[in-house]
């Protein structure tokens, strides 16, 4: 009997899968990969959208605090990244 794996990539399979579609080096493709992410999150940080034409984009969502159920502390106002894909990467996957 087959057992279903999670279906997730890691960083080090995705970097390694890049590279090897890419015919190039894991360290550039890393460099990369971690330069991208720098750069995407400090421009979400600052309030940009960013916009990856026939992807998606990433932007942040500020979210109110509230009260505890039961207690007395509160949940302070916080900010989570949000994504949205674009319809034709979404086309892609097989969605509307």
């Amino acid at each position: 009997m087959e057992t279903k794996t999670n279906p997730r990539i890691s960083k080090r399979e995705f970097i390694s899968r890049v590279a090897t579609r890419s015919a190039l080096p894991i360290r550039v493709v890393n460099k990369v990969y971690e330069s991208l992410l720098g750069e995407l999150t400090g421009a979400v940080s600052c309030g940009e959208t960013v916009v990856l034409t026939s992807f998606g984009r990433f932007y942040r969502q500020d979210h109110k605090g509230h009260k505890v159920r039961f207690g007395k502390s509160n949940i302070d106002d916080y900010v989570v990244l949000k994504f949205s894909a674009s319809s034709s990467f979404n086309r892609r996957l097989g969605g509307n």
